[in-house]
């Protein structure tokens, strides 16, 4: 979400006649867009902007804008006092206060009366920042804002506000625009993605955005994240099922695999649900990939349930877990009511464990691709390699010489490992020799 807010940001600066720099000296806008997911990241968020100040007082006409999560939706006033040589305090997704800031002394300047009027400076026909302009194969579009769940254990309803959907025909415009811009792959978000359109009396719900996207030309790949198991239903999966376009891979967290400790998370489902609806997805999308996050050593958590994350993970044998400890966030209903009684060497052992045995789930599950053909989306070129992925997300290098950025190209894969895979392009099949036979019917 927040690469996606911040190509927005560089989208609005560029209307307004600004180029991007990688010299930060040089910089006549500096903006720090923050992600506070972890009491780590605050942190360091909160390091950087400070190391900033010097740069303030040797040149006090930089605007300096601190944006995202950090900043909130509301409640600024403590950190304008820490920060007073911070121009700019900006919400999540939305560039408002900047624009007006750098605008205000001149005739382009837009009074917004609020955040939504400010966010459409750049919805609708997003042009990407320059260096991503017909570079950019993959790109994120933010179809649902905020979240209003509040598992007890996330900040990020409190910072980035209730749900909001964005509407249907704004979404399809933008990804009109990507399209146009050589974008060839897009990445519908939302915190919980499978409730887009459930905030809007009678509005569109995520398959029916999924249709409408699969109709832009241009785009050859589809996909949607965060999902969560209790708005997973049967038509999202039999849509994915159906159109070739979205790919059939998954991200749907458990967080954990025991039911005491999901309903003190409040993540509203038990193992057995989270269990039926593993089995459930595999049975509408054959060949799917599933993504998981798992959180350990939650406020509470005993040996014996950690085990049955543990073995939960075991047995699912999903493609991909996210893998977190768990730490206090002040304001979340965990840091209020709960202890974290888990000491921190402790979540770190756990986190190995789970760490050992996903890296073998996965070696075997990758192996199956071995001397497998797999149709592979190329993004960029890294270190003398081209990396891209596969329908099911699987991450794929090749040698070529050529270019072969935004090409579907068939490879067939040589070496398989946990975390990526390797292999050979085939000869596509436009450029396979064709032979037409003469067949007579008596």
């Amino acid at each position: 979400m927040n690469v996606a807010d911040s190509q927005r940001v560089a989208s609005a600066l560029e209307r307004l006649g600004y180029l991007a720099t990688p010299v930060i000296e040089d910089a006549q806008v500096i903006v720090l867009n923050t992600c506070v997911v972890r009491q780590s990241a605050e942190d360091k968020a909160m390091g950087r902007v400070t190391s900033l100040k010097p740069l303030k007082q040797a040149r006090p006409d930089v605007t300096i804008n601190l944006m995202g999560c950090m900043v909130g939706v509301k409640g600024q006033e403590k950190l304008r006092a820490a920060l007073p040589f911070v121009d700019v305090f900006s919400p999540p997704s939305d560039p408002g206060p900047l624009v007006a800031h750098l605008t205000q002394d001149d005739s382009r300047y837009i009074e917004l009366q609020d955040t939504q009027q400010r966010f459409e400076l750049m919805d609708g026909n997003l042009v990407l920042p320059a260096e991503e302009r017909g570079n950019l194969v993959s790109a994120h579009v933010p179809v649902v804002y905020g979240c209003s769940h509040a598992c007890t254990f996330c900040i990020i309803p409190y910072r980035r506000g209730v749900e909001r959907s964005r509407p249907l025909g704004e979404i399809v415009a933008e990804i009109r625009s990507l399209a146009a811009q050589g974008v060839k792959e897009v990445t519908l978000l939302g915190q919980i993605v499978d409730r887009y359109g459930k905030d809007v009396p009678d509005g569109p719900n995520l398959p029916a955005l999924l249709r409408h996207v699969s109709e832009v030309d241009g785009i050859e790949r589809i996909r949607f994240l965060t999902s969560h198991p209790n708005w997973m239903s049967d038509e999202l999966l039999e849509t994915v099922a159906a159109l070739p376009k979205v790919m059939p891979h998954i991200e749907v967290p458990v967080q954990a695999g025991d039911d005491e400790v999901l309903a003190n998370m409040k993540r509203g489902y038990t193992v057995a649900e989270y269990r039926a609806l593993v089995t459930r997805i595999r049975r509408i999308i054959p060949q799917v990939s599933i993504a998981t996050d798992i959180i350990v050593g939650f406020p509470g958590e005993t040996e014996a349930q950690f085990e049955g994350t543990r073995q939960l993970l075991a047995e699912l044998k999903l493609d991909v877990a996210h893998l977190a400890r768990y730490s206090t966030r002040e304001g979340t209903v965990a840091a209020r009511r709960m202890v974290d009684d888990v000491p921190e060497d402790e979540k770190m052992r756990r986190l190995k464990v789970l760490d050992r045995q996903q890296e073998e789930i996965l070696t075997e599950i990758n192996a199956r691709y071995m001397g497998e053909m797999v149709n592979v989306l190329f993004e960029e070129e890294v270190r003398g390699r081209w990396k891209g992925r596969t329908e099911t997300n699987k991450l794929v290098f090749v040698q070529s010489d050529a270019s072969l950025r935004g090409q579907v190209l068939p490879v067939q894969i040589t070496w398989t490992g946990p975390w990526s895979m390797q292999g050979r392009l085939l000869p596509s099949p436009a450029a396979l020799p064709i032979s037409i036979e003469q067949i007579s019917v008596s």
